[in-house]
């Protein structure tokens, strides 16, 4: 390919005059930069340096308090701490609504319920702001395992995740305004139509395709011109940024090409069809993360009915001891324990291991599983934190190229891309960790002429070599010494990756207690590839991952397997089936994509937890609304499905409190509490007899 060298320059240019100055004027660039802005903001900078620097660790990147400078100084905007959501320093006795969690669903509820001017909102949040740090793509690794992360780890199992430390998988989760949505890579995936009718199938009215895209469209800001055109998939206006990336290697357009090669079309994969390859769009804005917590919850942080309250670590949903009706929370701050009441609703928000794990605390779950423990039953539940799915993928899979245009972690992240990104908005900084195209394909597995695959291909300009062996091995959590065995000599390569990943996993995982103590941590077992099929299907897609490279497209970058044999595979004879089924075991990613541990279902259904309103089953006044809902998790990063779900379910809130009913199940529900006749009831013990949390 005659252009890759001429591509190969501008890719690692950082354009403009100003990016061609030699080393000490890049310097006193730096310098002066880094000055004026300290005279303009002075502390504030400050401030946030030493924040960043506690949350994602000192050292790990010599260039964070320079970065953090220029964002400061050029983006005075976005940096003001005045955007963010207030803090309440006190909460009071009562509200109407309080939602359980700040993540991605619960920023969505907020915003969208506090736009009844006559309703008064709490959220609570275990984590605090967001940083600057995290609002820059190409850094989400590095808040994996910091102060931003739950860092759950998954009982030891024999089934995947060999090569990680303890046999533990890294189930990152974000305790932090704006929960995962601050740590992911922001990949905007709806998932599939078929998804969504099997969930109104499963005997959930209201849940189809064509009555879900609807919540689809309403959050979208698609940027997009092209596809924005298209009124029928996509939206504008929107709270939440979906864009294309501003930067892409040569390597992107070229997985397209490969994807041609192998018989697939060019797709919008949030589109009619998913069948195929395209880009990847991303929930960004400005060449900065969109999280929820920017997208939702600040246009709304002026409201006087929002309340907002960080670093508040929910300890327990109170129930009324009659009726079994949800009446309000139990939750530390400032390291006391205290009550808050809610005179209509209590939502969870928490997430697919949160939620199941605060009910069963609170005394709803399996009756036999909270007996073990100590945990008076208020609500005999047996679903409840089990049905975990999640996605995985395989790791490792990359291919050595020719040519200088990959992310290279120590090559992209210096001055002269720091400032490209606080001035201009774009450059090396913008790309989520290389991840630039998608492909939706079928295995043998799968019936080809439906559009439903059930393999996805996340295709990177980069892969776990290109950070030389530090945050990538970490935020996996893989052992020292399979890092070194398989990837060490070729440590900051050149390289391009594909990450294989299992779209409808047979297998279920489930949650347990470890013990009545709120703060500690539960058993998480995730029983990847238990179910033979997830082998095969698996298996299959990475021998698609591998043809990929073989392609007429890649090969013009000179690609070339890296076909180090993994450690506990090597009595086997490479690229046999029975070599890839060792294979998968060893380096299995999860995608961070839990849920279904609260399914959605009928009355009919034993393991349902709430039902098609989101309302749990036998405790009036409270409701799940996040991805523990799933009744199956969808075909594609869950990450815009959970915000559906939160659109749809404040929808069903108002509903309910809006609209004139005389359903006997809603009478129940609309009956309004009043208030407690004490004060804020702040508890007289402390919580230090509880341990600290752990894993």
């Amino acid at each position: 390919m005659v252009v890759v060298p001429a591509l190969s320059a501008a890719a690692v240019s950082v354009g403009g005059l100003l990016f061609k100055a030699s080393a000490a004027s890049k310097a006193a660039t730096a310098a002066g930069v880094a000055a004026v802005g300290a005279s303009k903001l002075g502390l504030g900078i400050a401030a946030a340096i030493k924040l960043t620097t506690a949350v994602v660790g000192v050292g790990k990147l010599t260039i964070l308090p320079f970065l953090i400078a220029a964002i400061a100084y050029y983006n005075y905007d976005l940096f003001d701490p005045e955007n963010r959501p207030f803090n309440v320093q006190q909460v009071e006795l009562a509200y109407d609504f309080i939602i359980i969690g700040g993540g991605s669903a619960g920023t969505v509820l907020a915003s969208r319920l506090s736009e009844v001017p006559h309703w008064k909102i709490l959220l609570l949040e275990a984590g605090g702001q967001e940083t600057e740090i995290s609002d820059v793509p190409l850094l989400s690794l590095y808040l994996h395992k910091s102060k931003m992360d739950w860092k759950y780890r998954t009982q030891p199992q024999s089934t995947a995740c060999q090569a990680m430390k303890d046999k533990r998988c890294c189930w990152t989760r974000g305790k932090v305004i704006g929960g995962s949505s601050v740590l992911n890579t922001m990949l905007y995936i709806r998932g599939n139509r078929r998804d969504f009718d099997q969930w109104a199938a499963f005997g959930n009215p209201g849940w189809s395709y064509e009555e879900i895209l609807p919540y689809f469209r309403k959050s979208e800001d698609q940027r997009n011109p092209y596809l924005a055109r298209n009124k029928r998939y996509h939206g504008t206006g929107g709270l939440w940024t979906v864009q294309d990336s501003p930067y892409n290697t040569p390597i992107g357009p070229a997985f397209l090409q490969a994807g041609e090669e192998m018989g697939y079309d060019i797709v919008d994969v949030n589109g009619a069809q998913q069948t195929g390859f395209g880009f990847y769009q991303f929930n960004m804005r400005r060449g900065s993360r969109s999280s929820t917590a920017k997208s939702f919850l600040r246009p709304a942080r002026l409201r006087p009915n929002l309340h907002v309250a960080l670093f508040s670590h929910v300890t327990k949903v109170l129930t009324d001891p009659h009726t079994k009706r949800a009446t309000g929370v139990q939750f530390i701050r400032d390291g006391r324990l205290q009550n808050v009441y809610a005179t209509r609703e209590v939502v969870m928000a928490a997430g697919a291991i949160g939620s199941p794990h605060l009910m069963m605390l609170s005394g709803i779950g399996h009756g036999e599983e909270l007996g073990r423990v100590g945990i008076p039953v208020v609500q005999h539940l047996p679903g409840v934190g089990q049905n975990l799915q999640d996605h995985i993928a395989v790791g490792g899979i990359a291919f050595l190229i020719d040519y200088p245009i990959s992310i290279v972690m120590k090559r992209m992240v210096n001055i002269n891309t720091a400032l490209r990104y606080a001035i201009t908005e774009d450059g090396p900084l913008t790309s989520s960790i290389g991840l630039e195209a998608v492909a939706f394909i079928n295995t043998k597995y799968a019936n080809a002429s439906d559009d439903w695959p059930d393999m996805n291909f996340m295709m990177t300009s980069a892969s776990v070599m290109s950070d030389g062996g530090s945050q990538v091995k970490t935020a996996h959590g893989l052992t020292d010494e399979f890092y070194q065995e398989v990837f060490g000599e070729v440590n900051n390569r050149d390289v391009f990756g594909i990450f294989p990943m299992m779209l409808r996993p047979k297998s279920r995982g489930y949650i347990k207690l470890a013990s009545k103590n709120p703060l500690r941590y539960p058993l998480l077992y995730h029983n990847y590839l238990t179910h033979p099929d997830d082998v095969n299907v698996l298996r299959e897609g990475v021998k698609s991952a591998i043809a990929v490279g073989e392609t007429q497209a890649m090969k013009r970058f000179g690609a070339r397997f890296w076909s180090k044999p993994l450690p506990n595979c090597k009595h086997l004879t490479l690229f046999t089936d029975e070599y890839w089924n060792c294979f998968i075991r060893q380096y299995t990613m999860t995608i961070y994509h839990m849920s279904g541990t609260a399914k959605m279902g009928p009355p009919s259904d034993p393991w349902a937890v709430v039902d098609p309103q989101l309302r749990v089953y036998g405790v009036p006044g409270l409701r799940v609304i996040d991805a523990s809902i799933m009744p199956t998790i969808t075909n594609g990063n869950i990450h815009a499905p959970v915000v559906m779900i939160a659109e749809k379910g404040a929808d069903l809130i108002k509903q309910l409190w809006l609209t004139p009913s005389t359903k006997p199940t809603d009478q129940q529900w609309r009956t309004k509490r009043s208030l407690p006749v004490a004060g804020n009831e702040t508890l007289a013990q402390t919580v230090r007899q509880w341990p600290l949390p752990s894993s």
